[in-house]
């Protein structure tokens, strides 16, 4: 990737500080309150079709699970050396005991995940197959979710989780996709932190006076109500998400278009590290969300973490499906932008 020349020499500049940060990652300790959601992907080879009904007959062959959705944030910052709590919900069933299992080979503390008896373990299953020699393609995707707010005991046990650990950690992120932990107790109990980042795909407003937010482009043109099509109305979307939000700073992410940070009435353009080698954008987001948080937690200035955030990104969308990056792999892409061949 060749980058714009006033940048280059920017990020030359600001290396050693980025190598630095980076090495100090493990000594991060970050809280993720958010929707957890386990990711099962399941493949099979193609027999024959159904007698039964028009359907293809699969034999199944292996079922892969991850971390998804808010938990994919959570397992980001894991592979990338921090310390990591969670705060949310799993069912009563085996998709929860799975998820549990994954944190704790990471070496996450699950202290504060609890069990909601009356909803599931968000869980998205895609089913693929192939025939013989042949690529493997998605077939259908099954959801399984609850549209129900958590019983009132679990989110104040969400809440009082919050404020008992609040105290030992550097940062708090929130991960809202929407499925029923961040309610307004929770929110209450997270805004209490020092450094707040806040990753959620509607209703910014419910989490007024967070240090900063990351909306991708729909969401910001959702937030502020009309489109963003050029530099004028993506200045304005910035300065009115800030009042929105009342948040020191704001971060869009762009996708090819790269990252627009707001901090007050300063606008930093971060162009994309990556546009050829883009495979799968599933997650991404979770992955800029845990490189930024680090960044901040580590001593970057604003404007480093979100080029932290960048560089892991441009590396988790070389995968398929949600998936982590090191920071080993974060150095060397640096080292390569800086020296491309």
């Amino acid at each position: 990737m060749i980058l714009d020349a006033s940048f280059l020499t920017q990020l030359n500049a600001a290396m050693d500080s980025l190598l630095k940060r980076m090495n100090l990652f493990s000594q991060a300790r970050v809280l993720v309150v958010g929707d957890l959601t386990l990711d099962e992907f399941l493949t099979g080879q193609v027999e024959r079709l159904s007698r039964e009904a028009p359907v293809l007959i699969l034999r199944h062959e292996h079922t892969h699970q991850i971390p998804g959705g808010g938990a994919n944030a959570v397992y980001n910052l894991a592979k990338l050396g921090a310390s990591v709590k969670v705060a949310g919900l799993v069912g009563k069933d085996d998709q929860g005991i799975a998820l549990c299992g994954i944190f704790e080979q990471a070496g996450i503390d699950i202290g504060g995940i609890f069990i909601d008896p009356n909803r599931p373990t968000v869980t998205k299953t895609r089913i693929s197959g192939h025939a013989r020699q042949s690529v493997t393609q998605q077939i259908v995707r099954v959801d399984r979710k609850s549209d129900e707010l958590p019983d009132l005991e679990l989110q104040l046990k969400l809440a009082e989780y919050i404020r008992e650990n609040i105290d030992t950690v550097d940062a708090v992120v929130c991960s809202d996709y929407g499925d029923g932990v961040l309610t307004q107790a929770v929110i209450e109990a997270a805004l209490k932190a020092p450094l707040t980042i806040v990753d959620t795909q509607k209703d910014l407003h419910r989490f007024a006076g967070a240090s900063l937010f990351t909306p991708n482009l729909p969401e910001a043109e959702k937030a502020v109500g009309y489109s963003i099509k050029n530099q004028p109305t993506l200045q304005q979307a910035g300065q009115d998400l800030l009042r929105l939000t009342q948040a020191s700073s704001m971060l869009i992410t762009r996708g090819e278009e790269g990252m627009s940070l707001f901090e007050g009435n300063q606008q930093f353009q971060i162009p994309p590290f990556n546009r050829t080698d883009v495979f799968d954008v599933t997650g991404a987001g979770d992955t800029v969300v845990a490189a930024l948080t680090l960044g901040l937690c580590t001593g970057s200035s604003l404007w480093e973490a979100a080029v932290l955030g960048n560089l892991a990104a441009s590396l988790v969308v070389r995968q398929f499906g949600t998936a982590t990056t090191t920071i080993e792999e974060m150095k060397e892409a640096l080292r390569s932008l800086l020296n491309p061949e």
